[in-house]
C-alpha cells in the first residue's frame, strides 16, 4: 500500500514539474522512513541535497513521527515549508485485511513537528489519494509558497533615489526589513543616470533597445532622440540590477529623472518588470517587495497601481490606474508609447516622454500590499481575488476596471487597517499561496475581505 501511494505521489510531483529529493531503498523499505534511523538517514540526504525550498511529509500509512521529525529538522533547511498530509483508505475496513491508519498517524506527525517548532502546511482535505485532482492543485499552492519564503529571504532590493517628499506612504523601516532577511541596497539616481549617459548612442546593447522599443510598443510617434535615452535608461538600470545582484528595484521617477535626463521611467520599469525583475516607482521599497512576492506565487510579472478610481455607478468597480508600471503583458493589445499626461503639463512634453499606454485585458488577478504597522504592530499584508473585465470609462496611462466584490466594506477595512494607496497585481488568482506565505511561514499579518477578526492568520483558507 505505502509503495503505490508512494509512486503516485511522486508521478503527481513529477508531472507538475516539481524537482524531488526523496529517499529510496538504500535509506528504507519501500523508499519510506519508518524509524528514527531511517530519519536520520533521510535528514543526511536532504542535507547533501539542500538547501531545499521546501519537504513534503506524506504519510503512506500510519508513518513514523520520530522518523519524520528527524528527517526534517536535521534537513539542514531551517524554515523551509513543510506540507503534510494522509493517504485515504481505499476499501472498506475488514478483519485480516490491509489498512493504512494514517487519520491516526498523520495526528501524531503533527504533534511532532509543533513540538519541534516547525511550521506546516495543510491540505484543504488533509486524508487523499495522491490521484485526486485536488492534491495536485495542493501540491501547485504549496510550491508556490515555497517560492515566495524563499525568494523574500535573502531577497535584495535597490532603493535608486529618494521617494517623493509629498509621500509619506512610501516611507519605510529597514531594519524591519532585515529582520525578515530583506536586504536594501541604497544607491544615488546619478549613479543610474552616470551608466546611462557613458553609453554611446551606436553600442550595440542600446542599437538592441530600440529595436525591442519599436518592436513591443507603437513608439511611432517618439523621436529618436528620446529612444536612445529611454534605451540607455533601460540598459543602465538592467546593469546596475545585475551589478549589485537585485531581486527588485524601487525607483525614484519624478521629476529630478525629467529634470535632468529628460525622460519617464514608466514604460522602462514596465518593460524590466516583463522580463523578470519587478520595479516599482516613487521609490516605493516596500511596493517592490510586494511585487516581487506576488510575481513568485503567480510565476509571472507583476505591476504596481494606485487605487486610483471607484465607478461612478458600480460601487465595487475600480479603476486599478498608474502612468505605466505595468507589464506589456497585461495589455488587450500592443501598447503605445506616449507623453505623461500630467507631468507633461508642468515640465514639458519633450521631458516627459516614455510611459506605456496599457488598457488591461480581462480576466482573474490578486492584489498584495505588504505595509510596516505602527510601532508594536508589526507587518501587515493585504490580499485580495478578483477579475479586470470591460468598461468604455477610460484615462490615460496604464490601468483597468477590476471588480472586487464586497469593495466598500473592503475599502473601508484598507483604510482602517492602515494601507497604502499603492498595492501589487498579477494575472492570476494565487491569494492563498500568499495567505499561507506571510501568515504562516513570515508571521504577519494578513488582511483579506470578510474576516471575523481583522489581520489573524487562520488555517482555513480564505479564496
Amino acid at each position: 500500500m505505502a509503495t503505490k501511494a508512494r509512486a503516485e505521489t511522486l508521478a503527481v510531483l513529477d508531472k507538475l514539474g516539481i524537482d524531488v529529493v526523496v529517499p529510496d531503498e538504500s535509506i528504507g523499505e519501500a523508499g519510506c522512513v519508518k524509524n528514527r534511523d531511517e530519519g536520520r538517514k533521510c535528514a543526511e540526504l536532504f542535507r547533501r541535497s539542500g538547501p531545499l525550498d521546501g519537504i513534503i511529509v506524506g504519510a503512506m500509512n500510519f508513518g513514523d513521527e520520530q522518523g519524520c521529525v528527524n528527517a526534517v529538522v536535521g534537513s539542514g533547511s531551517p524554515g523551509a515549508p513543510v506540507l503534510i498530509f494522509g493517504c485515504q483508505e481505499e476499501t472498506p475496513l475488514a478483519i485480516g485485511k490491509p489498512r493504512r491508519d494514517s487519520f491516526c498517524g498523520l495526528l501524531s506527525i503533527a504533534e511532532g513537528l509543533r513540538q519541534n517548532g516547525v511550521k506546516y502546511t495543510i491540505p484543504q482535505k488533509p486524508i487523499c489519494l495522491p490521484t485526486d485532482a485536488e492534491f495536485a492543485a495542493e501540491l501547485d499552492s504549496f510550491a508556490r509558497v515555497c517560492r515566495v519564503i524563499k525568494g523574500i529571504r535573502g531577497m535584495r532590493i535597490g532603493q535608486i533615489g529618494t521617494r517623493p517628499e509629498a509621500f509619506w506612504t512610501c516611507r519605510y523601516d529597514e531594519k524591519m526589513l532585515q529582520q525578515i532577511g530583506v536586504t536594501v541596497v541604497p544607491k544615488d539616481l546619478s549613479e543610474l543616470l552616470a551608466i546611462a549617459n557613458r553609453l554611446e548612442d551606436n553600442a550595440s546593447e542600446v542599437a538592441a533597445k530600440v529595436t525591442d522599443i519599436k518592436a513591443k510598443a507603437d513608439a511611432s510617434t517618439i523621436s529618436e532622440e528620446i529612444l536612445l535615452r529611454i534605451a540607455k535608461f533601460e540598459c543602465a538600470l538592467e546593469e546596475m540590477i545585475r551589478t549589485f545582484e537585485l531581486d527588485a528595484a524601487a525607483v525614484q521617477c519624478w521629476n529630478s529623472l525629467q529634470l535632468n535626463y529628460g525622460i519617464c521611467a514608466c514604460g522602462v520599469l514596465a518593460r524590466v518588470g516583463e522580463y523578470g525583475t519587478a520595479v516599482a516607482c516613487e521609490a516605493d521599497v516596500l511596493g517592490a517587495l510586494s511585487m516581487h512576492a506576488l510575481k513568485l506565487a503567480a510565476d509571472s510579472p507583476a505591476g504596481l497601481f494606485d487605487w486610483n478610481n471607484l465607478h461612478n455607478d458600480d460601487p465595487e468597480l475600480a479603476n486599478l490606474w498608474h502612468c505605466g508600471v505595468y507589464p506589456p503583458s497585461f495589455g488587450k493589445q500592443k501598447p503605445v508609447m506616449n507623453v505623461q499626461g500630467i507631468m507633461s503639463k508642468h515640465i514639458g512634453a519633450e521631458k516627459s516622454t516614455g510611459v506605456l499606454e496599457i488598457d488591461v485585458k480581462p480576466g482573474p488577478a490578486t492584489i498584495c500590499r505588504v505595509t510596516q504597522g505602527t510601532p508594536g504592530e508589526g507587518w501587515k499584508v493585504f490580499v485580495a481575488q478578483g477579475a479586470f473585465e470591460d468598461n468604455e470609462a477610460r484615462t490615460f496611462g496604464a490601468g483597468g476596471w477590476f471588480r472586487l466584490p464586497g469593495l466598500p466594506q473592503i475599502y473601508r477595512d484598507i483604510l482602517l487597517d492602515h494601507f497604502p494607496h499603492h498595492a501589487a497585481v498579477a494575472q492570476s488568482h494565487v491569494g492563498n499561496a500568499l495567505y499561507e506565505a506571510f501568515g504562516n511561514y513570515l508571521g504577519m499579518a494578513v488582511y483579506h475581505g470578510g474576516q471575523t477578526v481583522p489581520g489573524a492568520y487562520r488555517r482555513t483558507m480564505p479564496f
